[in-house]
């Protein structure tokens, strides 16, 4: 994914959550219906991007990604939520509906 390609996408007015995960990552696996759901839940007031670090390290090195998952939201540019680790989805839910 080009930088230029991801500016656009966080610079989006719907908050946009970031999943950055890897294939061989266990955690990310038990995480990815969690944020399906979440999204299926919201509909469209969430955008929910995948980004692979293993595919993308520039963008992990940018937002300097140590552990995996690792979930952040933007809105209009601004980062407005990051977590580590696998939540419960109503618990993501609450964290970042005071965003959307």
């Amino acid at each position: 994914m080009a930088t230029s390609s991801f500016q656009d996408i966080i610079n989006s007015e719907t908050p946009v959550l970031i999943d950055f995960w890897a294939d061989w990552c266990q955690p990310c696996h038990m995480l990815a219906p969690i944020i399906k759901e979440l999204k299926n839940d919201l509909g469209d007031r969430l955008r929910v991007v995948k980004i692979d670090t293993e595919k993308h390290p520039k963008l992990s090195q940018k937002f300097n990604i140590k552990g995996i998952p690792t979930m952040i939201l933007f809105k209009e540019g601004k980062l407005l939520w990051r977590q580590s680790g696998v939540l419960p989805k109503e618990e993501i839910r609450r964290q970042i509906e005071g965003f959307l």
